[in-house]
């Protein structure tokens, strides 16, 4: 399948990055800079890229949260209930300060993203200068009534599943919380979408994971990402109970067989040491190097505010 990258070249290495599995790859032949289009499978094939080695100034992708509502109350969020949301004002604003950063892609989560009327513009500003690709992360409730005008203007969706099944999903999600996503999938795959399913991986749903493997390929997504539970957050009340080991999860994910087409990652708690996340109250953090704290908490007011340092470097 031919679908959308982001690709930039950093003193000499090229780095190509994936928006709906949010990887980062080195390609073996040349490769033009900026948003294109390119073979899934040849992608995946590529070394991954160690943004860290990279000695970079800004982060290679971040995520951006511009809001704070929610319809539903996982007991593992990550977000801070507390921050003030953004105006419809800032949020353009924040949209234009990502898009001239020179990040390659950018996950736009919440708070449930799917509530915003204008989702589908804040997309579109920030692909408009051909340089960032973008995802969206919903938990798809309301994905299934708005895939129709979110097709043309995200390069991959995101959806949350804690579970393969309604059981285990609405469990942690909420009742109906399942049949919403699985329906918002179907919307959004018949639209032209990319989707990627999420699971975070705790103990208490790591027995479905070859299942969601399974469902993956019957909904027609392209692949699943497993997450690593970070105690950060709401989180960090059910860390000792549900968190595993990043080896325990590496464990679980060996284990799996993996159907033809479908990408399959496990992000661990290590990989996710530095990453960018933008606030629904335009302050930007970095996470500490080990994921389980958050460190370089500052205000963004322009482009080059994004350019983090990270944490335990001298700059």
């Amino acid at each position: 399948m031919i679908r959308a990258f982001a690709a930039a070249t950093f003193d000499g290495t090229t780095v190509v990055h994936d928006p709906a599995v949010g990887t980062n790859h080195l390609p073996p032949r040349p490769i033009t800079a900026g948003c294109l289009g390119l073979d899934d499978h040849e992608v995946a094939a590529w070394p991954l890229a160690d943004p860290a080695a990279l000695a970079l100034d800004y982060p290679l992708s971040m995520c951006w949260s511009p809001i704070v509502r929610c319809n539903l109350a996982c007991p593992h969020c990550l977000d801070d209930k507390h921050v003030r949301e953004s105006t419809a004002a800032e949020r353009s604003a924040a949209a234009g300060h990502i898009a001239a950063s020179g990040v390659l892609g950018v996950d736009i989560s919440g708070g449930e993203p799917l509530l915003l009327r204008d989702l589908p513009d804040l997309a579109l500003a920030i692909r408009r200068q051909g340089t960032t690709v973008v995802s969206c992360t919903t938990n798809a409730w309301h994905l299934a009534r708005r895939a129709p005008e979110l097709a043309g203007t995200l390069d991959a969706i995101r959806v949350s599943l804690d579970g393969a099944t309604a059981a285990t999903h609405d469990t942690w999600r909420g009742q109906d919380s399942h049949r919403h996503a699985v329906a918002g999938i179907r919307a959004a795959v018949a639209e032209g979408l990319f989707v990627q399913l999420q699971m975070v991986l705790m103990h208490a749903n790591k027995h479905e994971a070859q299942q969601l493997l399974e469902l993956a390929t019957h909904l027609g997504a392209g692949g699943v990402t497993f997450l690593q539970m970070l105690p950060i957050g709401e989180g960090e009340a059910l860390a000792a109970e549900q968190m595993l080991t990043d080896e325990q999860a590496r464990e679980v994910v060996d284990r799996l067989t993996v159907p033809d087409g479908v990408r399959v990652r496990l992000r661990t708690r290590t990989s996710a040491g530095g990453f960018t996340v933008l606030r629904a109250d335009g302050f930007a953090w970095r996470n500490t190097r080990d994921a389980t704290d958050i460190s370089v908490f500052i205000p963004v007011t322009g482009p080059g505010d994004l350019r983090l340092p990270i944490p335990g470097s001298a700059s």
